[in-house]
């Protein structure tokens, strides 16, 4: 592609999620009629609101990397094999046990970082589970669509050379990532690019984006879960401001990188079979 086309890719999806967040947070205020539709305290409408924005931001932007690269969105979701649930299972139930044991360390060595206040359930906390339930899937699915399907491509194809390309698209898909969350705190914008590059390596050694998509709701809908609960029965907030970030994300780092291990083993385990169309795997003649 022309050089300046990547920048499209990475740049008008953020800025779409960004205007469409705020348009649907004004929306709910209204509906609620909040004083401040913009506060940092989230109600099941703004926590709806945000799910929904990133997720049509993904959409868009495999939209415009295909249209602009001329490339079948499938090629974008996994390439060159086929989409594969089998592989979105496997590894959304990895993650699940990974991440779980991941929270359970923080509760144990380090409870107030997160920022919990006290276990309590009220209509708000129902209210609120239902829409995790429902759309942070949505909302994980579309920042792996955005990130690792379209800006980790997109990026790359600055570069001929195949190697160096895979570093150019995992540097930049995983420095936008940390961006668009929007901390400034030194701790947290080394987490998300953490993720960021976890993800990124999941998606290129699995050649798809099962394993990042699984990692990514498990670990949303886990955590929020949790904040929900641990909210005291109110709305909580996510708090990335400076000095918000500490220590205790090392631990979920290392759940990251665990999760990395786990996709290049079960890759690894597979390379030893053959992949038939229909998606059956058989072994290979020479096993």
């Amino acid at each position: 592609m022309s050089w300046w086309k990547p920048l499209v890719v990475i740049v008008v999806p953020p800025l779409a999620m960004l205007l469409l967040q705020v348009l649907l947070y004004l929306l709910v205020g209204v509906v609620e009629n909040s004083d401040d539709p913009m506060a940092a305290t989230f109600t099941p409408l703004k926590f709806l609101a945000v799910n929904l924005s990133v997720g049509t931001a993904g959409v868009l932007a495999i939209l415009l990397l295909v249209w602009i690269a001329k490339v079948p969105w499938r090629s974008l979701i996994s390439s060159p094999r086929a989409f594969d649930a089998r592989r979105l299972s496997y590894y959304l139930i990895g993650a699940a046990l990974l991440v779980g044991a991941g929270i359970g360390v923080v509760a144990l060595v380090a409870p107030d970082s997160p920022g919990w206040t006290a276990f309590g359930v009220t209509g708000t906390t129902v209210a609120m589970l239902v829409v995790v339930l429902l759309s942070t899937p949505i909302q994980a699915v579309g920042e792996e669509l955005m990130f690792r399907g379209a800006v980790l491509p997109a990026a790359a194809s600055w570069v001929r050379a195949v190697r160096p390309a895979l570093v150019v698209g995992l540097v930049v898909s995983s420095l936008g990532f940390a961006v668009v969350h929007g901390s400034a705190d030194p701790w947290l914008f080394g987490y998300y690019t953490l993720i960021g590059i976890s993800t990124g390596l999941m998606a290129i050694i699995s050649r798809g984006i099962e394993a990042p998509v699984a990692f990514h709701v498990a670990n949303n809908v886990l955590f929020t879960t949790v904040n929900t609960v641990m909210a005291d029965g109110e709305g909580f907030a996510i708090d990335r401001s400076t000095d918000t970030g500490d220590a205790s994300l090392l631990i979920l780092g290392a759940v990251n990188v665990a999760m990395v291990v786990l996709v290049w083993l079960r890759e690894r385990r597979a390379r030893a079979t053959a992949d038939d169309p229909d998606g059956t795997v058989r072994p290979c003649p020479d096993r």
